[in-house]
C-alpha cells in the first residue's frame, strides 16, 4: 500500500514537472481578461434584464 502511494506521488511528480506553468505576466493578463469579460457579461445581461422588466411590467398594465 505505502509502495503504491509512493509511485503515485514519484508520477505525480513527474507529470507536473512537464507542465507549460505561464509566466506571471500572462497570469497578470488573463486575470484581468476574466474580470473585463464578466464584467462586460453582468452588464450584458443586467441591461437585457431591466428591459423585460419594463417591457412585462408594461405589458402586464401593473406600471
Amino acid at each position: 500500500m505505502i509502495q503504491r502511494f509512493r509511485r503515485y506521488l514519484d508520477e505525480s511528480w513527474s507529470e507536473l514537472k512537464k507542465v507549460s506553468w505561464p509566466t506571471r505576466q500572462q497570469t497578470i493578463n488573463l486575470t484581468v481578461l476574466v474580470f473585463i469579460v464578466s464584467l462586460a457579461v453582468g452588464v450584458f445581461i443586467s441591461i437585457f434584464d431591466f428591459i423585460f422588466t419594463q417591457g412585462l411590467t408594461l405589458l402586464s398594465g401593473l406600471g
